[in-house]
């Protein structure tokens, strides 16, 4: 529940930034630079005298794109891969995955700075290559799902009467790895946020003066950290307590759909099941 209120409040930070935010993002107060946390601003002011709440809410809103948008493009990616994957098998199976393997020995930083040079700074830019290179590695989730959702007998009974692959991914696998997908993008927001926070911090992200949690830490906050701490206290706490919230929520949504834990509760279920007792009587009770 924790989990899903910081979500609802960064959705609806993120939705209704002009309204929330007492100061336009970029608002220039010239003979109030870099103000402590006060009744006027109470976050403080930066270096040009813009207030920090403003820059907060508003990079709320940036975060939230980056988010939703990047996981939905990973697991786009990885649904792709994962699922033909895993549901080809053979040949198809082995030539994708030495493709993943390779994919995975690089270094994501490595990979996404190197893209990010090629493609230049930008919101565009950067979900596309956290999307995509993300959902490489997703892939094997989906795949392990697949492989497993193949050994059911009503996989073999659509190949007995002659079920398209199409068909038999689309009405018989899909709904059947949906609670994963549900559970891999929910995960993979916190992941792309944090990635999108680095990326900025280290130059290759938003581009100024657009407000990034991740970009607020670079420039004026490691720059006047000691004189005013307020300028990278704040960023690195709503980064730390959003990601800290999707993950908390994607963990417990993780659990809630498990069908493999009884009651569909997962380990928040109040009557948590019992241990079978062996023996012909306790076998004709139940």
């Amino acid at each position: 529940m924790a989990g899903a209120l910081i979500v609802l409040l960064l959705l609806l930070t993120a939705l209704f930034a002009n309204l929330v935010a007492p100061y336009g993002m970029n608002e220039v107060h010239v003979y109030d630079r870099m103000q402590p946390p006060s009744a006027k601003y109470i976050l403080g002011s930066d270096t040009v005298g813009r207030d920090m709440l403003s820059r907060i809410i508003f990079g709320a809103r940036i975060s939230m794109i980056v988010g939703l948008a990047g996981a939905s493009l990973n697991i786009l990616t990885a649904c792709s891969i994962g699922l033909v994957s895993g549901f080809m098998g053979g040949k198809t199976d082995i030539v994708v995955q030495r493709f993943v393997d390779a994919w995975m020995c690089f270094p994501p930083l490595f990979i996404i700075l190197t893209v990010m040079a090629i493609l230049g700074p930008g919101l565009i830019q950067v979900i596309l290559v956290l999307g995509i290179s993300n959902g490489i590695g997703t892939s094997r989730v989906i795949r392990s799902a697949v492989i497993g959702i193949k050994q059911n007998v009503y996989i073999d009974a659509g190949n007995a009467i002659g079920c398209s692959p199409t068909r038999m991914l689309s009405r018989h696998v899909l709904p059947n790895v949906m609670a994963t997908i549900i559970i891999g993008f929910t995960l993979s927001m916190g992941g792309i946020i944090l990635a999108e926070a680095t990326i900025s911090f280290l130059g290759y992200g938003i581009p100024p003066p657009t407000p990034s949690w991740g970009g607020m830490l670079a420039g004026i906050g490691r720059a006047y950290v000691l004189q005013a701490p307020w300028l990278a206290l704040w960023p690195g706490l709503a980064l730390a307590l959003s990601v800290f919230g999707i993950n908390v929520f994607g963990d417990a949504l993780r659990d809630l759909l498990d069908p493999r834990l009884r009651g569909g509760v997962g380990r928040y279920s109040k009557n948590p099941p019992r241990r079978r007792r062996s023996g012909s009587q306790a076998d004709y009770n139940d």
